[in-house]
């Protein structure tokens, strides 16, 4: 199945380069159009049917978000290209859609067209672009929902839900106040980053907790926490100070 691209992107050379990249080195690609502004983008994606838009997100004429607002009920794969690590990126990962950092890495490139292709829900697809625009639209970065990938499909989870995050080797699992768990093929570590400005903390190399679902801190034992589902989890020495701070800013 021939998979066809278009691409957003102000700048000339990274247009270039990226149609060069798709069309030489991903299987099955053809790249159909190309815009270089908001306008522009609306009114390609008003006349061609793309499966997959490569969305600069910094565009000299506003944000690669402007065109999604402007599209209505966007029926392609969007993977977001940047060369900043910025707060929008935090929300695009909230969503666990794709993005890929400029200069891009081929590796990184084939992987993504790769999952582009094998999806299938459009309707979860459509959760997850609306996860990311309600997530935009806030005015501060606090976030109501992760989107979670585990290996049953996408799960809307929202943050106020989760008690506890474990470290399970490679993967982490997710512990939620309605006693189900989530395992999810990711480090603990991708979400100590993205969670640690939403009232959760790493208390343990194993655990990053929602501190507003802390019951009781036990001195006893070395010390360990009593969460609101009354799992008992391990606190570091080193991080007992750091709870007790957190705590009292809550």
């Amino acid at each position: 199945m021939i998979l066809k691209v278009v691409i957003v992107e102000d700048e000339k050379h990274s247009r270039e380069t990226l149609k060069s990249l798709l069309e030489e080195f991903c299987k099955d690609v053809q790249v159909i159009a190309t815009a270089s502004s908001v306008a522009e983008a609306v009114k390609v994606l008003s006349v061609f049917s793309p499966d997959v838009v490569f969305l600069d997100i910094e565009l000299q004429s506003g944000v690669g978000f402007d065109v999604l607002n402007q599209i209505k009920d966007p029926n392609f794969e969007v993977i977001f290209t940047t060369a900043f690590e910025k707060y929008a990126i935090k929300a695009i990962k909230f969503s666990s859609l794709d993005y890929l950092l400029k200069p891009i890495d081929l590796d990184e490139l084939q992987q993504a067209v790769e999952k582009a292709r094998n999806r299938m829900d459009t309707n979860v697809y459509r959760q997850q672009i609306d996860t990311l625009m309600h997530s935009l639209a806030r005015e501060s970065n606090k976030q109501e929902k992760i989107c979670l990938a585990t290996t049953a499909g996408m799960e809307f989870i929202a943050i106020e839900d989760i008690i506890i995050c474990k470290a399970d080797g490679s993967y982490t699992s997710f512990i939620l106040k309605n006693k189900n768990s989530l395992l999810v093929s990711k480090h603990l570590k991708e979400y100590e980053n993205l969670l640690s400005d939403q009232q959760f903390m790493r208390v343990h190399n194993s655990y990053l907790i929602n501190l507003n679902e802390v019951k009781k801190y036990i001195k006893s034992d070395g010390g360990y926490i009593i969460m609101s589902n009354d799992m008992h989890v391990s606190l570091s020495p080193r991080k007992k100070e750091d709870l007790m701070d957190a705590m009292k800013r809550l």
